[in-house]
């Protein structure tokens, strides 16, 4: 089961990673922090700022804000934010984020298109036909906030619709998230991100109820590949 300092393992082994391989234009490494009572939080410097995403405004001003207090713990080369966040009760985890913020606007293309048009990547970031839209994964196992089939522990949120909790059926490790990034977002015909990504074996437990299987839901890999 991973712990906190693993998951800090993982972060930086990823952010690292996408650093070497020219995926991250910005990063911050994970910083571990002790929280009241036994809680400890594995997160990103500034990480206050990502409450903003919760308000009720518009995506291009919460993107903008969370940009420019460099709230991420990547950005990639096309303007995407990536967040991984992890909050433990002693070595049991309570609560995680894994965001997904891409680019509402297209800026850096302006001003410098060549970066674009010269790399396959790009293509469908380009595209008149893509929408942009954020895409989360959560997992909240505090009772207060646990609802069957409202709220399930784990879930995937798409956009921001308050609203749209799809199961999962356990909490994602941070080599999973960027794992299901890159393989749908950044994959190309010539470029194989994911494929490459460092592996780690140590995975969450599942936390799917019963009855939320009945229910359209994701598998995450119980064993990592």
């Amino acid at each position: 089961m991973p712990t906190p300092d693993g998951i800090k393992r993982q972060i930086d082994g990823i952010v690292r990673h996408l650093v070497e391989i020219g995926l991250s234009n910005d990063q911050n490494f994970a910083i571990r922090r002790n929280l009241e009572g036994n809680h400890v939080a594995v997160t990103f410097p500034q990480a206050e700022h990502v409450s903003i995403a919760m308000k009720d405004r518009a995506y291009d001003e919460i993107y903008n804000v969370m940009a420019q207090e460099r709230a991420f713990s990547v950005k990639m080369p096309d303007g995407a934010l990536i967040q991984m966040m992890y909050i433990f009760d002693g070595s049991i985890l309570e609560r995680h984020r894994l965001a997904f913020f891409p680019a509402p606007h297209l800026e850096e293309f302006q001003n410098n298109p060549e970066i674009y048009l010269e790399d396959d990547i790009y293509a469908d970031v380009v595209a008149r036909n893509i929408v942009p839209f954020p895409l989360r994964f959560d997992y909240d196992s505090r009772a207060a906030v646990f609802q069957v089939m409202e709220h399930p522990k784990s879930h995937l949120t798409l956009g921001q619709y308050e609203n749209c909790r799809i199961p999962v059926t356990a909490a994602l490790t941070p080599c999973q998230f960027m794992d299901f990034i890159l393989r749908n977002f950044y994959h190309t015909a010539f470029h194989r991100y994911a494929d490459k990504l460092p592996r780690y074996n140590a995975v969450f437990a599942e936390s799917i109820l019963n009855t939320e299987r009945s229910l359209v839901h994701i598998q995450t890999p119980k064993m990592a590949s």
